[in-house]
This record gives C-alpha cells, structure tokens and sequence, in this order.
C-alpha cells in the first residue's frame, strides 16, 4: 500500500510539473507575441487619436556654408545645432525609428510618407523617452535594427518652417524643410534647386549605398 502512494504521489508531482511548465511556456509564448512591430506601433498610434503632419522636402546640399549663410539670413539667427542618432527598426509599415538626441533624451517616432521627389505629406506620431540606450535594447531584441543614421543638425526657422542643414555619416550634406503650408517659395529663396531633390529617408540613401558597394 505504501508502494502505491508514493508511485501515486510522484505521478501527481510529475503533472501538477508538468502543468507549471505548460503555463511557463505559454507565458513566454505570449510575451514574443507582444514584443513584435504591431505591438509598438499600436503604443504610438494610441498616444494621440489623430497622428500629426507636415509637408516636407528634403534636397542635397552642394555648398553648405552659402546654404547656412542665406539661412541665417532668412531666420536671423546663427541657428542651432543638434547631434541625432538614430536606429530604425524592422516593421510592418512606415518607419519606426528611435532617435537619441545624446544629451539623455530621446523620442520614438513612427511615421509614414511616400518615396517620391518634392514636397510630401508625412504622418507621425512621438513618443518621448529619457532613456534611449534601454529602450534600443528592447526594441533591437524584439524587431531587430534596419539601420542606423548618425547626423549633425544645425536648425534654422523661418516663419512656420524648421529648415534643417543636415550632415548625414557617409552621406555628406543635405537640406529638410518641414512645414505645414507649401514650401516652393521658400526652397526658391534658399537656392534649392528641382534636381537636387531626394526621395526616401536618410536610411534608405544609406542602406542603397551598401548594396552598391
């Protein structure tokens, strides 16, 4: 009789053992199912119930010392400089990239324009963050890095519009307007010309320049 107990003791252990690791794996599974792209973009999209926009428009930048001279100019400011660090991550649509302005802020930023010259609308929404390193941590683990865009800003307003003379590693020098009105007048009194319009983010310029290579 004690031989029967005991052998029916162990069989309960062994599935009352087997029921904890059941609920163990279960709750991972469902932790990898919440660290994925949609999960993130749902956190964004719920921060606001409207993303915001802008009109923007982004151009290489030949000569960027005239190019600061008629900026400063226009805003009548020296302008103000801004090093950015930002790592993009896979996701389902947009772009998800998390910005570390290294100075212990940041923001995460989902938006979404389309790939085409000229002045584009771009819907975003942001959410601050005041530390970058950990949440590149989680975000790597969970959607892995696309690529990275390590920049010097020297910002300028003008009126309603950031002017931005961007120096993008490995790119060179380029210009962004960022506005909610048109912004042909504005690209016409600071020299920009058609032909120099670029499409896409600074990332795409960088990850073709790979493939190329």
């Amino acid at each position: 009789m004690n031989s029967e107990k005991i052998a029916k003791n162990q069989r309960q252990n062994n599935s009352e053992g087997k029921k904890g690791q059941n609920s163990e794996t279960k709750s991972l599974n469902s932790e990898k199912k919440i660290l994925n792209s949609e999960f993130f973009l749902a956190i964004i999209r719920k921060k606001s119930e409207a993303m915001l926009s802008n009109v923007e428009i982004k151009a290489k930048v030949s000569d960027p010392e005239e190019f600061a001279k008629m900026a400063a100019q226009l805003s009548q400011s020296e302008g103000t400089i801004i090093h950015q660090h930002d790592t993009f991550f896979n996701c389902s649509r947009g772009r998800l990239k998390l910005r570390d302005l290294m100075n212990g802020s940041g923001q995460l930023i989902f938006y979404e324009r389309p790939d085409t010259d000229g002045p584009k609308l771009s819907r975003y929404s942001i959410s601050p963050t005041s530390d970058p390193p950990s949440l590149k941590v989680v975000l790597s683990e969970a959607l892995e890095v696309k690529g990275e865009v390590r920049k010097e800003r020297r910002l300028f307003l003008i009126g309603q519009t950031r002017v931005h003379l961007d120096t993008v590693e490995g790119l060179g020098h380029f210009m962004e307007l960022e506005v909610r009105q048109q912004v042909n007048g504005l690209m016409e009194q600071l020299g920009v010309s058609a032909d120099h319009l670029v499409t896409g983010a600074y990332i795409d310029l960088i990850l073709q320049g790979q493939k190329e290579a």
